[in-house]
């Protein structure tokens, strides 16, 4: 064969061969060439002259039929695997305690992957910034336009109130106790409507939606779904509680004791303390008498003191919840219509994460009532104990 025809048939051919089969067809011609064969067939080729030595030794030494294209222990093992570890604490830097926390490691407009990779450096870890770029896509982050997030005004004592939030977690979870992130999750129309993201579908067949998004009349009170979520920090567990009537006080009580008794009380059988941290407005809000009441009847039917720190005003986006799990619900169902309770029960918890995350949801089909009113007495008659910092945000109920 000419050089010139051995050019053109390496050419022709190198384009629809895998790596493996690339070395099957170069080193053996190379030894059908014979002498000189070799230095032919890497000049003609686009493969080294290393990687064709190897070609021809495993042709001379006989090559069994295998799908495998690298030998058996060929290629590096991924950075997580030579690196126990390296995923979480690359999510606690991407997610530190809170935005506004002074003793972060990194602040919101830090968070490039250069200055990530250099975070990671400072504990001990090795990655390069590409590698952190594949790692935040492989735990479900991605660059994102704006959002509404500004928080407007800002409290003077933001910060502290972070850090005291923080320190009474730490000292819970040290001592077995158990800590809960909770809060109500935006509510979904129920139906065949148009739900934000995209899936895989065969091409030119998109799944047919509604070109509207009214709620359906023949639902009537029940056309939306309120998912209302307690998210155990500890234990990267989720529990969402789905209602249909009304985010009310009441029903984010229930959801908690629904997470109390279907999960709680198994994973901490010796709890006496429970800590709440929720945000400073919606059906748990720190101003609203109803909430407080219906945790006393909680603290007084398991026995548990339980302590409430709120976020402070303007500062929700940063509760755990909103971040460790309904983010993850959102993109677990993007692109999918929202047609029945059981669909939406069913996408929330079969939402998982690489980092470990399990979620159990269930359908509450209660009515619970709106506008429920908690006289001065009533109030007066509760266990609250006000902590000395800030004891319209922090308090501890018993029954």
């Amino acid at each position: 064969m000419t050089e010139a025809g051995l050019r053109e048939f390496l050419k022709t051919v190198e384009p629809h061969l895998n790596e493996r089969q690339r070395r099957v067809v170069f080193g053996s011609m190379a030894e059908a060439l014979g002498r000189g064969g070799q230095k032919m067939v890497a000049e003609c080729s686009t493969m080294s002259t290393s990687t064709l030595s190897k070609a021809v030794r495993e042709v001379r030494a006989g090559i069994e039929p295998s799908d495998r294209q690298r030998v058996e222990g060929g290629g590096d093992r991924p950075a997580i695997d030579k690196q126990p570890g390296l995923l979480l604490a690359l999510d606690e830097l991407v997610h530190p305690g809170s935005r506004g926390d002074p003793m972060s490691p990194l602040r919101w407009t830090s968070k490039s992957t250069y200055e990530l990779s250099a975070a990671l450096g400072a504990q001990g870890w090795s990655a390069s910034a590409e590698l952190v770029r594949r790692l935040l896509h492989q735990a479900g982050y991605s660059l994102q336009a704006p959002a509404k997030v500004i928080e407007g005004s800002r409290h003077p004592d933001r910060d502290a109130q972070f850090c005291y939030l923080n320190d009474l977690a730490a000292d819970f979870v040290a001592d077995g106790q158990p800590v809960i992130s909770v809060d109500t999750k935006k509510q979904e129309l129920i139906g065949n409507f148009s739900n934000g993201g995209r899936e895989w579908q065969p091409s030119g067949e998109p799944v047919e939606v509604n070109d509207h998004d009214f709620p359906d009349r023949a639902l009537g009170e029940f056309a939306k779904a309120i998912p209302y979520g307690a998210f155990d920090v500890a234990n990267n567990q989720g529990w969402v509680n789905v209602g249909a009537s009304a985010d009310t006080s009441e029903f984010a009580v229930e959801s908690i004791r629904r997470w109390w008794h279907t999960l709680g009380k198994h994973r901490f059988p010796n709890a006496t303390r429970l800590l709440v941290t929720a945000d400073a407005g919606g059906s748990n809000r720190y101003r609203v008498r109803a909430w407080k009441k219906h945790l006393a009847v909680f603290a007084a039917e398991t026995g548990l003191t339980i302590t409430v720190v709120h976020y402070p005003p303007g500062t929700s986006k940063w509760n755990k919840i909103e971040h460790r799990l309904f983010s993850f619900i959102s993109k677990n169902w993007r692109g999918r219509p929202l047609t029945d309770m059981a669909t939406i029960v069913e996408l929330i918890g079969g939402t998982t994460t690489e980092t470990g995350l399990t979620v159990k949801a269930v359908y509450d089909d209660t009515w619970y009532e709106k506008g429920a009113k908690i006289t001065n007495n009533e109030l007066a008659a509760l266990h609250i104990r006000h902590h000395d910092w800030h004891g319209e945000w922090n308090y501890t109920i018993t029954g």
